[in-house]
């Protein structure tokens, strides 16, 4: 324990939790998303649940994330399904209805959070690994300090989408930005995006734009079948 009396790892710990502070707004954008039509009971439940699991989640895949990114394809993978994320978190399509949304609806939006959480943290862990350099006691103690961080961020973005609904879109929004930087910064991509640097900004205006629009789409076509059916 004498690591604890050096300056340098409470450097590096600030380090890490400032790192996770400013890489955190997307991930609490898509908790908030995921949790905001669950009961207020259910809301906290989820994201708090959502929150820890995905920290853990992240300690390990930090120590595997600079061989996962040397795998072709993996991000175009990932990225496919933001898009897909961002398309139900927006059109509404979770795929439960009346009494089912209960407990289910819980259980889908912390399934929702994990998977957005996993894919959008591929490229976060590795600026957070190299500030660790090597030292386990510091990464998983930076990343567990985020938690709260991350939870109060969720819970804000909540009660503003509440009272601002043009955050919703908005964050759908980001979620296919992040899903069309994740897909062009595939290791197969790699070369080609390089030597055409706008093709990371058109991939990420593409995603937003997919998302946004097939979402509204399928929202509005929803609603009007109820009101249809009323």
């Amino acid at each position: 324990m004498e690591f604890l009396s050096t300056p340098d790892f409470w450097i590096g710990l600030v380090k890490i939790i400032w790192i996770n502070i400013i890489l955190s707004g997307d991930n609490a954008v898509v908790i908030a998303l995921a949790a905001r039509s669950l009961p207020p009971v259910q809301q906290k439940k989820a994201i708090m649940i959502g929150s820890g699991a995905a920290v853990v989640l992240r300690i390990v895949l930090t120590v595997v994330a600079a061989k996962l990114l040397e795998l072709s394809f993996l991000q175009i993978i990932g990225g496919v399904l933001l898009l897909w994320i961002g398309y139900q978190l927006l059109s509404g399509d979770d795929g439960e209805e009346g009494e089912s949304k209960g407990s289910g609806g819980m259980v889908a939006a912390v399934r929702t959070i994990l998977i957005a959480d996993l894919v959008m943290s591929l490229d976060n862990v590795i600026a957070v690994a190299a500030t660790a350099q090597g030292n386990m006691v510091l990464l998983i103690l930076g990343l567990a300090i985020s938690i709260p961080l991350v939870i109060f961020g969720s819970t804000l973005m909540i009660k503003l989408m509440e009272r601002f609904p043009v955050i919703i879109t908005l964050g759908a929004a980001l979620i296919g930005w992040v899903a069309g930087e994740t897909i062009v910064n595939d290791n197969i991509l790699h070369d080609y995006a390089v030597s055409h640097p706008w093709l990371h900004y058109a991939a990420a205006a593409a995603g937003a734009i997919l998302v946004v629009a097939v979402g509204k789409f399928v929202k509005a076509r929803n609603e009007s079948k109820v009101h249809a059916a009323a």
